[in-house]
This record gives structure tokens, C-alpha cells and sequence, in this order.
């Protein structure tokens, strides 16, 4: 059953929210389109507000359903309960439904982290608000606030102890990893900045200009 319940997770993570959104209400492949992510940002830069709301709701609640239910269904220990979390965000990062693509792993973090340190990701919320209205960067948001994932963690209550703090080690580096492009960017000075709307991919799957 504990096996069962990994890939479980893993699929319910994989759910593309966004790719579903925008074939189903706007007729666009994501993948096409800004800066060819499916995750929230994309979907917001490219779909609107109204699209990328429920494209956020949906992939954080898809790593809050895994920590929260399934460990009422199968009696396990702290470790395979960072399990189920871990395979709902390599299930958002790498979608089986959707040639293993997917978003950037931040927004079903939270979802884990939301279930198990509600308070980490309270203070999370603030860092990344901070940071990304201040200088008009989401991915730096997102960049600033996993890197400080272990410490918000380990100076809030939560549980599991120094194993979950370890944990969000691991997903901090696997959160700044997967925005490695946008680190690039960010340095070229290339990265757009939110409330941009994109049209549009690259050829190389960067974002090119951006219409407000």
C-alpha cells in the first residue's frame, strides 16, 4: 500500500493544471507560448490573473492532498510521508502526461511544506513577496525564498525535527536547480519582470519580449 500511495503521489502532482487550463479555456499549449513552462508564472504571464489562480490553487493543494491524506490511509512513519511529498513535486516537475515537463517545483512545495511547517511557509510567503515585488522578479522570489527553506524551517514550529530540516535542504536545492535558467538570466540581465504579458517562445526556451 505504501508503494502504491508513492505513485499516487507522484501522479496526483502530475496533473498539469496549467496545460489543462489553457488548452481547455484558451486553446494554447503552454509549452508554445512566454517562456514554454507549465508552471504558475508562465501561466499568469500568458494566460492572465484569471487562469493562473486557479493553476496555483490547484498545484499547491496537489502536494498539501498526499502530506495530509494519504497517511490517514496507510499507517507510516515521518520519512515516507516526506516521501509521498517528494513524489508530488518530481510529479509537477517532470509530468508523465505531458513528456515529462512541467513547472518549477515551487508552488507544490509550499503545498508539502504547507501540511507539515505551515508557519515556514506563512514566513516563506512574506520573504517571497518581499523580494519579488521589490525588484519585479518572481523567479529571484522563488530563488531567494528556497535558499532560505532550511532556516525558515528550523527557526519555526513544524515537524519531524532535523529530518524535515534536512529535507527542505534536498527541495531548496532541487527548487534553485530547476530555475538554473533563470539564475542565467537573471545575471545576462534578461529576465523578465512580473506583470509582464508574454507571446510567444524562443527557439533556445527562453522568453523573448515581453507586452505589458
Amino acid at each position: 500500500m505504501t508503494y502504491l500511495l508513492i505513485v499516487l503521489s507522484y501522479v496526483l502532482g502530475s496533473i498539469p493544471s496549467s496545460y489543462i487550463i489553457g488548452k481547455v479555456f484558451h486553446d494554447i499549449d503552454l509549452r508554445e507560448h512566454g517562456s514554454g513552462n507549465l508552471g504558475a508564472t508562465n501561466a499568469f504571464r500568458v494566460l492572465g490573473a484569471r487562469s493562473a489562480i486557479p493553476v496555483i490553487s490547484v498545484d499547491v493543494l496537489k502536494g498539501f492532498i498526499p502530506i495530509v491524506l494519504f497517511p490517514t490511509i496507510a499507517s507510516v512513519g515521518f520519512g515516507w510521508i516526506l516521501a509521498f511529498g517528494a513524489a508530488a513535486i518530481v510529479g509537477h516537475m517532470f509530468s508523465v502526461w505531458v513528456a515529462f515537463s512541467g513547472g518549477k517545483g515551487m508552488a507544490t512545495a509550499a503545498g508539502v511544506f504547507l501540511g507539515i511547517a505551515p508557519w515556514a511557509v506563512l514566513v516563506g510567503l512574506i520573504v517571497w513577496c518581499g523580494v519579488t515585488f521589490s525588484t519585479g522578479y518572481v523567479s529571484l522570489g522563488s530563488i531567494v525564498t528556497a535558499f532560505a527553506l532550511p532556516f525558515l524551517v528550523a527557526f519555526t514550529p513544524h515537524q519531524g525535527g532535523l529530518t524535515l530540516v534536512w529535507f527542505s535542504v534536498a527541495i531548496g536545492s532541487f527548487v534553485i536547480w530547476a530555475h538554473r535558467g533563470n539564475v542565467k538570466r537573471l545575471f545576462r540581465g534578461e529576465e523578465h519582470r512580473f506583470g509582464t504579458r508574454s507571446r510567444g517562445v524562443s527557439e533556445n526556451g527562453e522568453e523573448p519580449e515581453s507586452v505589458a
